[in-house]
């Protein structure tokens, strides 16, 4: 019996007869009598040896608070799915080196998988390492860009053996919960559109060779976008190969059915809708022509997972980028993603109208549906202390000694700012100050005194100052937007990564300060809202009913919120996201905390208004 009829298509319970064929017309005989888990026969899939379709959704719970886990998933059990879908974010777990990794409260991935069966949902796991998800560094922890040499999503030795040390970490915990030993997890997947990446089949065959290794017996898969050299580069012959889109699906499952003439066909990512950029536009779509195409999978015999079927939300500084070239553009905070189930749990017209579809095809649960989750009164919050952010340097982070600037993941910071300083010695006339490697946005300041700013996306423009006397003490304060989650260009470091350039010489001598912004109880704030941006402001607001909310900053330019000490993430002008949400579990009977963290412009208010605005 072959590896792939043994363990792979099938899972490893497999016995029996079917033929099935995969890729380039190959085939084999694959054994299906009486199975535990999920399985292949012809062109369907088997639960414990009989037939199911997969109706999933995914719902990531690194997007979610906890406390609201079960609540997205009785809603999608409403919504008439059977399977939940989610990625692992290995960044999430282990967001430093020398951390290791958490898989406690919010990152308690055993419970997310319990509690989705003790729901009613069998689970499919992706456990990356890479994820894309529109999420920082596509899963991948900052630290691996401490090794410049390090080659990403191939077989490099250095990056099998991070990659090996991480499964060695998370896979166990998953194993006993695999349908072939009576849980949830159906089946799991080997990387992440791999396809659009690379063609390293040695990679692939590595990955699953350490699942398999450590106790993965499920059924594996690999799913890729629909063009000819994605599937033929990011696919396994042995294992399942899936596809990925939006749309209409004749032409991706004739894509898929090319390269494999047999086999179940399974959409994995439907995408029901789209993330947004900064300084683009809210992305939605149709709520009537999406529940139309899944009817069309369906229809044409084949399983889907609603991509997304919970909406989520990047808090902190987790939302990633894309770019080609200096075309560098950020994900927003929310990650609603005109999803059927929104970012703070409310039932949409889509939820209704994909739910008409799926009950025609499963089981819908009884009784009346889910109320909307309550929400706060709208009303308005005046900040009333502040703080200069250069003046809380020492507060907020350490430094350290370097001839040339040092890379944020140098300093062993995961996200936030890094501060930068040195001594520029004159008398010098105006020259330009330019940065290569900027990641993403630098204030410059010399003696204390704003220049100007220098932006990524405008690797040609410079800062012009002179130096009049004999020095000038030069600051430059880096902010991190999110590294690029997609495509060839992942390597992202941030703060500096190059030089800095005044005129035709690079300075050295640098004073590097990592300041990731984790606890802000160490600020001085001082009464009143007069401090000059960059700058952190604290209002106070009493809460009678915590409950969700939904804050507006108008007049900021942009920056960081944080609830309590939590960061809800980015907020700015640019839009097109307007309102940041705020999860009833976050707040606190009685006096909440709010610090805005601006980097520009300073508003008066801060608004709590009772329903999003993603513009």
């Amino acid at each position: 019996m072959s590896e792939f009829s043994r363990r792979g298509f099938l899972g490893a319970a497999g016995v029996g007869a079917a033929a099935v064929t995969l890729g380039a017309g190959r085939s084999v005989a694959a054994e299906a009598d009486n199975p535990a888990g999920l399985t292949v026969r012809g062109n369907e899939f088997l639960l414990d040896g009989k037939p199911f379709r997969i109706l999933a959704g995914a719902f990531h719970y690194f997007r979610t608070h906890p406390d609201d886990w079960r609540d997205r998933m009785q809603r999608m059990r409403h919504l008439g799915l059977n399977t939940l879908e989610t990625y692992v974010a290995w960044n999430f777990h282990q967001p430093r080196r020398t951390d290791k990794p958490d898989f406690r409260d919010w990152r308690d991935l055993v419970r997310f998988v319990e509690m989705a069966g003790e729901e009613g949902l069998k689970v499919i796991v992706r456990p990356g390492p890479y994820i894309c998800a529109e999420w920082d560094f596509g899963g991948l922890p900052a630290w691996l860009l401490e090794d410049r040499d390090i080659a990403l999503r191939c077989a490099d030795p250095a990056y099998q053996r991070a990659v090996d040390t991480w499964f060695g970490e998370l896979l166990p915990q998953l194993t006993g919960l695999q349908a072939t030993k009576g849980g949830p997890i159906i089946a799991m997947q080997v990387e992440n559109e791999y396809g659009s990446f690379g063609n390293d089949r040695d990679h692939l065959e590595h990955l699953k060779k350490r699942m398999r290794g450590l106790g993965v017996d499920s059924l594996l898969f690999c799913s890729n976008g629909p063009a000819d050299y994605m599937l033929r580069g990011g696919n396994l012959p042995d294992e399942l190969a899936t596809v990925n889109f939006a749309g209409d699906p004749a032409e991706p499952f004739a894509a898929l059915r090319a390269y494999q003439p047999e086999g179940p066909l399974f959409c994995t990512e439907f995408w029901d809708g789209w993330f947004d950029q900064w300084g683009g536009k809210h992305n939605t779509t149709d709520p009537v022509t999406t529940a139309g195409n899944v009817r069309k999978i369906l229809e044409a015999g084949g399983s889907v997972c609603l991509y997304m079927a919970v909406g989520g939300t990047n808090f902190g500084w987790w939302a990633g980028a894309n770019r080609t070239g200096t075309n560098y553009k950020a994900t927003i905070t929310s990650y609603d993603y005109d999803a059927p189930i929104s970012e703070s749990g409310r039932l949409t017209e889509k939820f209704h109208r994909i739910r008409e579809v799926l009950g025609e095809y499963g089981s819908l649960p009884p009784g009346p549906l889910p109320a909307d989750p309550p929400h706060q009164p709208a009303g308005k919050v005046t900040t009333t202390a502040s703080v200069s952010l250069l003046d809380s340097l020492d507060r907020l982070g350490k430094p350290v000694r370097s001839a040339a600037p040092l890379p944020m993941e140098k300093l062993g910071q995961p996200y936030g700012v890094v501060h930068y300083r040195t001594t520029v010695r004159g008398p010098l006339g105006k020259q330009q100050l330019k940065v290569t490697g900027l990641g993403d946005r630098a204030l410059v300041f010399s003696d204390g005194k704003l220049l100007g700013t220098l932006d990524r996306t405008k690797p040609d423009t410079g800062v012009e100052f002179a130096v009049e006397g004999e020095s000038r003490t030069l600051d430059l304060l880096v902010e991190a937007t999110g590294r690029v989650n997609y495509g060839q260009e992942i390597v992202d470091p941030k703060g500096i990564s190059g030089q800095v350039m005044f005129g035709p010489q690079a300075l050295f001598g640098w004073e590097n300060r990592g300041m990731p912004l984790e606890d802000l109880s160490v600020l001085r704030f001082k009464p009143g809202g007069s401090a000059t941006a960059p700058a952190f402001h604290r209002a106070t607001v009493d809460v009678g009913t915590p409950a969700d909310a939904f804050l507006a900053l108008p007049g900021w330019g942009h920056g960081m919120l944080w609830l309590n000490g939590f960061s809800l993430g980015r907020y700015s002008d640019r839009g097109p996201q307007v309102t940041l949400y705020a999860p009833g579990r976050l707040w606190r009977r009685g006096s909440n905390e709010l610090v805005v963290m601006e980097w520009e412009r300073t508003g008066k208010e801060i608004e709590i208004r009772e329903d999003p605005d993603l513009g």
